[in-house]
């Protein structure tokens, strides 16, 4: 009886073995990039922390060490620019990512319409996307050359003075800025909102039109509502891409003039690699990264995400 139990028992004991390894299977495979996600992400993220607390300056060694929370209150109570910087970063993104989003909004219903040409028309609308910053920042410094860009043929024709640089008076430079980021960031929204556009079910446009509805109510009532995941996705992933935009203001202006263009990144990156106070520099960091996780969540939970359409 004991032999026959034993005999029984055993081809259990072998199905259990055999289930359990394709259970673990999938992790076993994934481990790798796991662990290589781990390496690239989460050591850079706690080494940041970690120099925050720190004092940390490779021109002056004899200093570093232990801090606490010196380089937070230096932030906060002791240093005027960082206050300008981030109010600065609030209107940047603020002002960028509502025109974007009005933008790119008007364009992808253009180009959602069926006319001739509609497939030249989207690859010139979507084309700035694939522009690098730098390369975005040479057009448009070209652009606003005062001696050969448009200020000159403006000049010409009657139009401001010759020799006016746009990047140089703190009146202009913003909104020259603003532009030459619109040119690149529009086409982002157009894009996202493109693809959800196409999703819409043509049967709603078609019942809206017999019971008498207009162009207007069709799109405040079925158009926006079906794309109201998108705008809140675009609109977020753009506000944190814009808060930490650093390539195109660098090289455009530089910040100046007279700093009037300094974002928070900005200043970060001035303070740690050029003046090499790594402490500081990652102390600012880590406020920034606590602001946009904070407004992020917020975000999030006030517009609802991912909540019936209704």
């Amino acid at each position: 009886m004991a032999q026959a139990a034993a005999v029984a028992r055993q081809p259990r004991a072998g199905r259990r073995r055999t289930g359990a390894e394709p259970r673990r299977l999938p992790y076993l495979l994934i481990a790798p990039a796991g662990l290589l996600m781990l390496g690239f992400i989460a050591y850079p993220v706690l080494s940041v922390f970690y120099y925050s607390l720190q004092h940390y300056n490779v021109t002056k060694p004899w200093k570093n060490g232990y801090a606490g929370l010196d380089n937070f209150t230096r932030a906060f109570t002791e240093d005027p620019l960082f206050w300008s910087t981030l109010a600065f970063s609030a209107k940047w993104v603020v002002v960028e990512v509502a025109l974007q989003l009005a933008l790119g909004l008007v364009l992808a219903l253009l180009v959602n319409q069926t006319f001739v040409g509609r497939g030249i028309a989207r690859a010139l609308v979507f084309s700035p996307w694939a522009v690098s910053g730098v390369l975005t920042t040479t057009i448009w410094m070209l652009l606003y050359n005062p001696s050969t860009g448009l200020s000159r043929y403006l000049a010409d024709v009657g139009i401001g003075a010759y020799g006016t640089s746009v990047l140089s008076d703190t009146g202009t430079v913003f909104w020259a800025a603003v532009v030459a980021e619109l040119w690149r960031g529009v086409p982002f929204f157009a894009i996202l909102i493109l693809a959800d556009l196409q999703s819409i079910p043509k049967d709603l446009y078609e019942a809206a039109s017999v019971d008498g509805a207009n162009r207007m109510r069709q799109f405040l009532h079925i158009t926006l509502p079906h794309l109201k995941d998108a705008i809140i996705l675009s609109t977020l992933l753009r506000a944190v891409w814009e808060f930490n935009n650093v390539d195109l203001l660098y090289t455009l202006t530089g910040g100046g003039p007279a700093g009037v263009t300094t974002t928070l990144p900005l200043m970060i990156a001035n303070t740690g690699i050029e003046g090499h106070d790594f402490g500081y520099a990652s102390a600012l960091t880590t406020v920034a990264f606590v602001i946009l996780l904070f407004c992020s969540i917020l975000y999030l939970r006030l517009s609802k995400f991912g909540g019936d359409r209704r």
